[in-house]
């Protein structure tokens, strides 16, 4: 594994969204915020079933401030070949593109924009992951995923009606995500004292006080407003420290690494931020991480588990996934890469009881 000089200096821009609109009704608004920066004609992208879903108040609001829509699509690929057709297929005089659904039409329409250079609105219809505010998009490449560089929203606009009418799944999973940031800070720092990263002090606050904001100031009912606005926001700081370090360690580590593995193995995936929960807590417990009593009481006392554990995961899979977890990235240290860590995982697996109740 390659040594990283942790005092090396570098100097590079660093953004952070302009605009930033969370609350209910803003779909209705977006016409008046392009409006607003002058984006009167826009390349608007779509996840499948929302433009019957949304469409209507959406354009209402545009025709209202003369927004032109100058190329309209529902996105149901994510090969980066196929955005790179679709992006250097827009018509001239597009100023923004904007993505409206779930994580694979923001991904393309993040993509899209950072290949053109243009500004990107991101509009996300649910709270199940903080990628709708990453530097990042997850894409295929050749069958493969893949996670490439992009670039941080112009935009964010977040319409919390929406996201109250979403699946219980999508909010659990947002959970899991948010969680997931105790394992990962552990690793990252754990990768700097090992001479493997470079650790940035105040992405890593940020990325804590993510957590602090949703989970220790508000109710733990997913179903309350409250805990989804305050979800909604610790998902967007979560997406900025990761802009800020320059990595997606501030908010990804071992627990993200066995999702990965699970996407490529399982028989049936489940949805991202339900893997990431679940790995989250048996990598704190494996960290021996400070933390793992309030992972434990955070997703017992939100129902996290409950919701799990009422579908829970294929143990021979999810050993399957521990054990392929390390090799999904080269260069790349978590507790996982510790050669004991395999066999502690089974035990842990098989003793703790509530993983017994999710990896059945």
């Amino acid at each position: 594994m390659k040594k990283s000089s942790p005092y090396v200096m570098t100097s590079r821009q660093i953004n952070i969204p302009y605009l930033l609109k969370i609350g209910e009704g803003k779909i209705a608004k977006i016409g008046k915020y392009l409006f607003d920066k002058d984006m009167t004609g826009i390349a608007l992208f779509w996840g499948e079933g929302m433009e019957k879903m949304l469409g209507g108040r959406l354009k209402r609001g545009l025709d209202e401030h003369g927004i032109e829509i100058l190329s309209e699509d529902t996105v149901s690929s994510i090969a980066v070949e196929d955005i790179t057709a679709a992006a250097f297929s827009l018509p001239a005089g597009v100023k923004a593109v904007v993505g409206v659904g779930g994580g694979k039409v923001l991904d393309f329409a993040k993509y899209t924009s950072y290949l053109l250079r243009l500004p990107y609105i991101s509009v996300p219809t649910s709270m199940s992951n903080d990628g709708f505010c990453s530097p990042t998009s997850s894409l295929t490449a050749g069958g493969a995923r893949k996670t490439v560089k992009s670039a941080i929203p112009y935009g964010v606009v977040i319409d919390l009606d929406v996201i109250a009418g979403c699946p219980k799944s999508f909010l659990y999973s947002g959970v899991g995500d948010m969680i997931a940031k105790v394992s990962a800070l552990w690793d990252w720092k754990a990768a700097f004292n090992r001479g493997y990263e470079r650790f940035n002090d105040f992405a890593s606050m940020m990325s804590y006080n993510s957590l602090d904001l949703l989970f220790l100031r508000h109710s733990s009912d997913p179903a309350s407003p409250r805990f989804q606005r305050s979800l909604a926001t610790s998902l967007l700081y979560s997406g900025i420290a990761m802009e800020i370090a320059g990595t997606s360690r501030p908010a990804s580590g071992s627990e993200h690494l066995i999702s990965h593995a699970l996407d490529e193995l399982a028989q049936k995936p489940k949805m991202h931020g339900l893997q990431v929960g679940t790995a989250a807590y048996l990598c704190a417990m494996l960290q021996e991480n400070p933390e793992t009593g309030g992972v434990r009481d955070i997703l017992t006392a939100t129902g996290f588990f409950d919701f799990v554990a009422a579908d829970p995961f294929d143990k021979t899979e999810f050993i399957k996934a521990i054990e392929l977890a390390p090799t999904i990235k080269d260069d790349y240290y978590t507790v996982l890469s510790e050669p004991e860590s395999l066999g502690r995982a089974v035990r842990l697996l098989e003793e703790d009881e509530i993983l017994r109740r999710l990896v059945k």
